[in-house]
């Protein structure tokens, strides 16, 4: 999925490669511990996607498919197309796009307020864009018959936009840059489904707004971002963009890390499905998880750079502990619903779920969901105390404990479903899901190395900010 400009991002790009790739510029930080904006569900009542006439299991359902899709994706995260494109750039087809969640963002000077994807799993910050004028560049690679229904940001009405170079150091972070007749670098994307997006990598001020309700009530401001201007768009896209969050050196958190005060870390902490709120997600010092029960585990080298992996060694239940497969690293992702393992574990853990779990069984709605329970005679609130809790054993002897509402999931009226799923050739990688993230504070730390997972209660002890997210 990710490394080149990942299946769904927005937001900046750029840097730990210093000023050549980045000349970014933090300021006016909220009461100098970094900021936090909203973190919203795309299914979510606050979501512009969101789709009233589906009942909340049914909302379930669809994430729970578009999962497979996202694990796919992160397992081969693009296949390369030799051919050059049409506009000069070389196509990289990225299998997937799909992800669960939103961020606002507010792009250029004066501001355009802009909602684009927010994903964990890729780097690349891209935004649709249109240009108003005759300028060199934007104007000569836009197809006006191929625009993105979205929002639009039209550069030429921003004093701080800037086409980036192909010799600079931000361009040769891409893989597939291409250079047109006027130097400026260029790339060019396709997606598994037919959906394809090209532009030119250029430079922004990227501005965040705290708003009421947050921690603190100021703005940051980023110049000189790294991003795709997405000039040309064919298929069909949530969102207005897609701002990468990854661990690679063209994602919005390394950006951000170029301001020492802010550092490269964020983190969120995710509402379960049921909660009619969005989450919060944080930037800078207000990421870091102090909270109790916090466990941190190291990050460990992955093949794909945008990736926070780490290693999984055992799953427990009550007694039981079942140990991983030698050399078992796991992905940790906000963008892919379900919970992914071996059949090494998950077979022994599915076996001793259903001997412990004292429900009637129910038919899967879909083959790839391994264990289902019939609820619709359990009273709403009791089902919880009917599930034990499944621990996580990672790297450096930590356990992250997994309740019920991490392990289980209604996706039909009174049918209650394991959200744990077994890897295949198709998808060989293990993944810690969003579900399984559920009413945690994850935060991770690029400058350390780290992912952290701490019990919350997401609702109340971080609440999103308001939903506007302008300035």
């Amino acid at each position: 999925m990710p490394r080149t400009m990942v299946s769904r991002a927005l937001l900046l790009a750029a840097v730990v490669l210093t000023a050549q790739l980045c000349a970014c510029t933090a300021y006016a930080v909220s009461g100098g511990d970094g900021f936090s904006v909203e973190f919203i569900h795309r299914d979510s009542v606050r979501s512009p996607f969101h789709d009233p006439t589906l009942t909340a299991p049914a909302r379930v359902l669809e994430a729970v498919r578009r999962s497979a899709a996202r694990a796919a994706a992160l397992s081969r995260y693009y296949v390369r197309v030799d051919a050059p494109s049409a506009d000069g750039g070389v196509v990289s087809e990225v299998t997937s796009r799909s992800s669960e969640y939103l961020m606002a963002v507010n792009i250029g000077t004066p501001p355009t307020p802009m909602v684009a994807i927010a994903d964990t799993g890729s780097d690349l910050i891209w935004l649709n864009c249109s240009y108003g004028g005759d300028g060199p560049g934007l104007a000569a690679a836009r197809d006006a018959d191929a625009q993105s229904p979205g929002v639009q940001f039209d550069p030429s009405k921003s004093t701080t936009f800037s086409l980036v170079d192909c010799d600079s150091g931000a361009c040769g972070e891409l893989p597939d840059a291409a250079c047109g007749t006027d130097s400026k670098c260029r790339y060019s994307y396709s997606y598994g489904d037919g959906s394809h997006t090209s532009g030119l990598l250029s430079t922004e001020t990227f501005t965040f707004a705290d708003a009421p309700g947050a921690r603190g009530d100021g703005t940051t401001r980023v110049a000189h971002v790294n991003f795709g201007c997405s000039t040309t768009f064919v298929g069909t896209f949530i969102g207005d963009g897609l701002v990468g969050l990854g661990g690679g050196d063209l994602s919005l958190v390394s950006q951000l890390g170029a301001d020492t005060s802010l550092g490269r870390r964020f983190s969120y902490c995710l509402v379960p499905y049921s909660v009619m709120a969005s989450s919060a997600l944080n930037f800078g010092p207000r990421a870091t998880v102090t909270d109790p029960g916090a466990a941190t585990t190291p990050l460990i080298p992955s093949q794909v750079k945008a990736y926070y992996t780490v290693e999984l060694r055992s799953v427990k239940v009550g007694d039981k502990t079942f140990a991983a497969p030698d050399q078992s690293p796991v992905i940790v992702d906000s963008g892919t619903t379900l919970t992914y393992l071996p059949e090494a574990l998950l077979d022994p853990l599915v076996k001793e779920l259903t001997r412990r779990i004292k429900l009637p069984p129910a038919q899967s709605p879909e083959k790839f969901l391994p264990l289902c329970f019939d609820v619709s005679r359990v009273r709403e609130g009791q089902v919880a105390a009917m599930i034990p809790d499944v621990t996580l054993g990672l790297g450096g002897s930590v356990a992250v404990t997994l309740k019920a509402e991490n392990t289980f999931v209604e996706v039909q009226e009174g049918i209650l479903c394991l959200a744990v799923a077994a890897m295949s050739e198709q998808l060989p990688a293990s993944i810690i899901g969003n579900i399984a993230q559920q009413n945690m504070h994850v935060g991770y730390d690029l400058d350390k190395g780290t992912v952290t997972f701490a019990p919350a209660d997401c609702a109340s002890s971080y609440p999103a900010p308001s939903p506007s997210g302008s300035v």
